[in-house]
């Protein structure tokens, strides 16, 4: 596996690439890798000649007094999860490398609104900005065939999802299902803060999305009841709630009984961890 940290060697390669007339996947992260990440990259190498993984922790798409500093960074370990699992490519910039100019200067941001405006956007201010700029530029870095991401972070995917298609990207967007514990947690970098306790009560989460999934499908009642009685039961369970909402999937707008292709998601506090999961319907 080659690994690169300037872009004028990764457009050498990827030009190489182009010319052999080979297909070239994306797999953008953060790093702290897990079994998630490692999926997308099976994924990948599935669709595609050439797999290119990103590593980078993008600053703008942490607000004032999120866990920037605390995120966690294991390159070591990283790098060889990547190697092991076939990766031909690692970008791994530093941070003056996507932002010459710094990130406090005046620069050019990348905003999808509506989509971005709702749910955890709402609770995030910014970072779904943050999350389309710093995709479109590994986007135009990398020039891939397709990019794959989680279902997890499902309105990242659908934002992303409608940054190509508004900007007329030919990189098509590949959705990958979440990958889970044995008891339902979704993996996530974020799961290394809970403590042993809070490990016990996260799984409570897709629990109770699940719960809302049955009264979607078993009852009668309204939508707004049933993310009310999925608050309830998540600070029951120990959390504190930000949302549970039962939306459209394609649009991510608030759903009404007989309409079909919906989605539950949620975003809850445990702790010091910040924790979100969705559940497809239907």
């Amino acid at each position: 596996m080659k690994i690169l940290q300037q872009i004028p060697p990764l457009r050498q390669q990827i030009r190489q690439w182009r010319q052999q007339n080979e297909r070239i996947a994306l797999v953008a992260t953060m790093g702290n890798l897990h079994q998630g990440h490692l999926a997308l990259i099976a994924e990948a190498q599935q669709r595609a000649d050439r797999v290119v993984a990103t590593i980078f922790v993008n600053p703008l798409q942490f607000a004032a007094g999120e866990d920037l500093s605390r995120y966690p960074r294991t390159p070591k370990e990283d790098y060889e999860a990547l190697r092991s699992a076939g990766c031909d490519l690692l970008f791994a910039p530093e941070e003056a490398v996507i932002y010459p100019d710094g990130r406090s200067q005046p620069l050019t941001r990348v905003e999808v609104p509506a989509l971005s405006d709702t749910l955890c956007g709402i609770h995030r201010p910014g970072h779904f900005n943050g999350v389309a700029t710093v995709v479109l530029k590994l986007l135009h870095l990398t020039t891939p065939d397709l990019a794959l991401f989680g279902e997890k972070d499902f309105q990242q995917l659908q934002i992303i999802r409608r940054l190509c298609y508004d900007l007329n990207l030919e990189t098509e967007i590949v959705a990958v299902a979440t990958v889970r514990e044995a008891d339902g947690l979704a993996l996530s970098s974020r799961n290394g803060y809970l403590t042993t306790k809070e490990r016990a009560v996260a799984p409570n989460l897709y629990r109770i999305l699940g719960e809302m999934a049955q009264a979607v499908e078993r009852e009668s009642s309204g939508f707004r009841q049933i993310e009310v009685r999925a608050m309830g039961a998540a600070t029951e369970a120990g959390f504190v709630p930000e949302y549970f909402a039962l939306r459209r999937r394609g649009d991510l707008q608030p759903a009404e009984r007989g309409e079909k292709d919906l989605i539950a998601l949620a975003a809850v506090r445990l702790g010091t961890t910040r924790l979100i999961d969705n559940l497809q319907i239907g």
